[in-house]
Formats: C-alpha cells, sequence, structure tokens
C-alpha cells in the first residue's frame, strides 16, 4: 500500500485501544513515520463480549455490585445505526452502514475510536465500547466508553470517496456526538486526515470545535507526543511492574512482537533506557541478537524495506517461534490470541506486558499463572494513547498548548499512579493484576453511577 496520487496523509498515531481485526497484512509492514493512504493499527484481533464478560462479572462480584446494577452497567447507553450514500468518483451511488454505539457515561463524556472495515458490526462494536468504558476509568481519565465503524473497504475507495463518506457520517451523527458528550478518535483504516474532517464538518453545525475529536494533525490542535503515547505508555507500565519486583529497565532481556506504531516506539524507548531488546517480529519476518539489536538501525532498515526482513544486525528465525525464545519480559504488540494454549507452556519469559488487546487467551492466562509468570493486562498497560488523548482535548478546551516534555510527564504520572492503584485492588481483593485491573474500572464506574443517582 504507497501513497497514490489522490495524496497522501501522515500515519496516524496507535489507536485508543491498539485493537484491529482482519488488517491487511501488508499494512503491518509498514513502520511509523512513513507516508501512506489510510494505515491500519497493528492488532488482529478484537475483545469479543464472550470475553469481556466473564472479566466483568468475576469483578462484579468480587466487589459485591447489586445485581440490578450489574445488568445496567453491561447494557449500553446507546446504539446508532445509520445509512451513508455518497456519490463514487464514476458517478454511481454507494451506501454504507455507520455505527456508533456509546456504553456509558457516569464518569463523563464517551470516547473511543472509528474505524473503517468491511467487516465492521454492531457487536463487535459493542464489546468494544464495554471495554473503553472499563479502560478509561483504569487510566482515571473523565470519560465513559464509545466505538464506531462504517462498514467499507477504505483501500478500495479514493481519498475523495472517503472524505465525502466521512462527512455524510458525520452530518448524520453530529448531534449525537460533542466535546461534553461523545469524542471520537482514530482506529483502524482511519487517521488524523479522517479527524480533520470530522472536525469540519462538525464546526459547520456547532462552530470551530477542536475538542470534537483527538488524534488530529498537530496543525488543528493535535497534541505533540499522541504518535508515540501508547508505546511510551507501555515504558511507563513496564517500570512499574519491574520496580515492585525489585528489577529495572536496565537488567532485563525484552522480546517484542510486533514493530508497527506500538511496538516500535516501546523498542525504541527500552533500548534508549537502557533495556536489551534481543528479538523482534513483524508481518516479514524476525531477527534475533542475544547481545541486543540496535533499534535505530532497525527502524532505519525497516522504513527503507517495508519491513523488518532481511535485517543485518541480527540472524534471522522463524516468526512463530519468537514468543518461547528465552527472554526476561515479553512484549506482545501485535495480533490478539497470539499467547494460548498451544503455546503458555513453552513461553520463557518472567514477565508479560500486553501492549496489544487480548494477546493472552484466558486458558493460556491460567497456565501461565500457574507457571508464574506475571502478566500487566491490556486493559492498564496501553492505555497510553487514550490518556494522551485525554490531555489532547484539555489543551483544546483550555485553547492553550502543552510543550512535549509536560505531555510525557503528565502521562509517566497517570500510568504510575494506575498501577499504584490496580496493586492496591489486587491486595483488597487478592487477585491477580488482570482482576485488579477490571476490579479497579468497575468500581470507579459503578461509585459514578450510584453517586449520580441511577435509579431514580
Amino acid at each position: 500500500m504507497e501513497a497514490d496520487s489522490t495524496g497522501s496523509v501522515v500515519g496516524p498515531p496507535a489507536a485508543e485501544d491498539s485493537s484491529s481485526p482482519d488488517v491487511d497484512a501488508d499494512a503491518l509492514a509498514f513502520p511509523r513515520g512513513l507516508l501512506y493512504p489510510f494505515p491500519f493499527p497493528e492488532a488482529l484481533s478484537s475483545p469479543s463480549c464472550e470475553t469481556l464478560v466473564p472479566n466483568f462479572k468475576q469483578a462484579a462480584k468480587l466487589l459485591g455490585l447489586d445485581s440490578k446494577l450489574e445488568k445496567s452497567l453491561l447494557i449500553p447507553f446507546r446504539e446508532i445505526k445509520v445509512e451513508c450514500t455518497i456519490p463514487k468518483d464514476d458517478g454511481t451511488l454507494a451506501s454504507f452502514v455507520g455505527f456508533r454505539v456509546q456504553h456509558d457515561n457516569a464518569r463523563g463524556p464517551m470516547k473511543g475510536g472509528i474505524r473503517y472495515h468491511h467487516e465492521v458490526d454492531p457487536d463487535e462494536v459493542n464489546a468494544l465500547a464495554q471495554l473503553m468504558t472499563w479502560k478509561t476509568a483504569v487510566a482515571n481519565i473523565p470519560y465513559g466508553g464509545a466505538k464506531g465503524g462504517i462498514g467499507c473497504s477504505p483501500g478500495k475507495l479514493s481519498c475523495s470517496e472517503l472524505e465525502r463518506l466521512t462527512r455524510v457520517f458525520t452530518q448524520k451523527i453530529h448531534d449525537l456526538i460533542g466535546i461534553h458528550t461523545d469524542v471520537p478518535a482514530p482506529d483502524m483504516g482511519t487517521n488524523s486526515q479522517t479527524m480533520a474532517w470530522i472536525l469540519d464538518e462538525y464546526s459547520k453545525f456547532h462552530g470551530h470545535s477542536p475538542a470534537v475529536v483527538t488524534g488530529k494533525p498537530i496543525d488543528l490542535g493535535g497534541s505533540l507526543g499522541r504518535e508515540a503515547a501508547t508505546g511510551r505508555g507501555v515504558l511507563f507500565a513496564t517500570e512499574s511492574l519491574l520496580a515492585e519486583n525489585g528489577k529495572s529497565i536496565k537488567d532485563q532481556r525484552f522480546i517484542i512482537q510486533g514493530f508497527g506504531n506500538v511496538g516500535s516506539w516501546a523498542a525504541q524507548l527500552i533500548s534508549e533506557a537502557g533495556g536489551k531488546v534481543i528479538a523482534i517480529s513483524d508481518v516479514t519476518g524476525a531477527v534475533k541478537n542475544t547481545n541486543g539489536l540496535d533499534i535505530e538501525k532497525l527502524l532505519k532498515h525497516s522504513a527503507e524495506n517495508r519491513g523488518i526482513k532481511g535485517f543485518s544486525g541480527g540472524e534471522s528465525i522463524d516468526p512463530s517461534s519468537l514468543l518461547t525464545e528465552d527472554c526476561d519480559v515479553l512484549i506482545p504488540a501485535a495480533l490478539g490470541g497470539v499467547i494460548n494454549r498451544e503455546n503458555a507452556n513453552d513461553i520463557r519469559a518472567k514477565f508479560i506486558i500486553e501492549a496489544a488487546n487480548h494477546p493472552t487467551d484466558p486458558e493460556a492466562d491460567e497456565i501461565l499463572s500457574k507457571k508464574g509468570v506475571i502478566i500487566l493486562p491490556d486493559i492498564y498497560a496501553n492505555s497510553g494513547g487514550v490518556t494522551v488523548s485525554y490531555f489532547e482535548w484539555v489543551q483544546n478546551i483550555q485553547g492553550f498548548m502543552w510543550d512535549e516534555e509536560k505531555v510525557n510527564a503528565e502521562l509517566k504520572t497517570y500510568m504510575t499512579r494506575g498501577f499504584k492503584d490496580m496493586k492496591e485492588m489486587c491486595k483488597t481483593h487478592n487477585c491477580d493484576l488482570r482482576m485488579g485491573a477490571f476490579t479497579l474500572g468497575v468500581n470507579r464506574v459503578a461509585r459514578a453511577t450510584v453517586l449520580r443517582g441511577w435509579e431514580a
């Protein structure tokens, strides 16, 4: 997928929830910073309601939630389905279906990405909206959860067709989103240019409103530090976990699966912090160097060759064996469901940092727990993106932009405090980190709901 004659736009920051099912594999080979029309975030698998509900129910049980309140928290606030008909470049008409699920607004405006993909469906959008409710609560930012999408194949539409589709979708939902109502962001198949079109179309109805979307271009009110936010959040989360266990980044050997936005930033930042990244994979292959890979050279090679395959700074290995290579810290930053019952027993890492969404199956979770492997859950570990989206929203409302140093310092504060809050819940309920994160998120939403008078 290369920049075409219709114009190209800079690739987006990682999606707020880093989840993207059935992504075109070729799109994943592109490193950050290249120009290409509508690139996708990395993860190929979204959590389903079947995955989320058991975690929610277990958290509700530990918290002793009222059964009526428990049921209420699962039901979306609003589900929107709209028809979007546009004229194509050849003069024919094409119709698409757009969705927006607004899950919960007890703690503030609803927040979540808009994805363009031919398999977008209400059930998937519903699950992702619910996930955003718990994720924003874990991060302790004043949002609820939402998610949206249009059932289309963005790679088969021209830039002008995508713009028309985005504007029609915005026209259909403009009175249901807003600065203090529901704040969209980029997701799979959308990017900063998509957000610019939504901002412009929304502003025709409501006046200039830069805070109505996040993940915008810097020139239209986007935040510095947003591109690296998810990867930097992974660094801060890893630092917190290692410090809790008497270790530091400098002492550890890292393996990272995925070298898109999240994986490449995580690799670069971990390397700069003194960590030894010994193996990395992307869709083109995998490379290993027990003495540590030169990440700067790998980034350059990946940019020039559309992937890490052929990198001379290490030996080529089978990508399928990457997860079971000997290391201290394993960071799955690409696909969902990659750690499963087939390979869980062979994993030799002592710590797993879930930079991707739902990389560990429940069965693998149980196996790894018995082995003593500590897993830092995705709902916390990859929340850096939505946290810096919150900073962007704050800057837009204030009309006062921060420098990148302040953005990064505030992100570290939020990630560090989030880890401490999660650990407190683990101690209170005698549970692992995943359930600590879920009890933390669900408890915050439940408390806000009760305080607002949910039975009235």
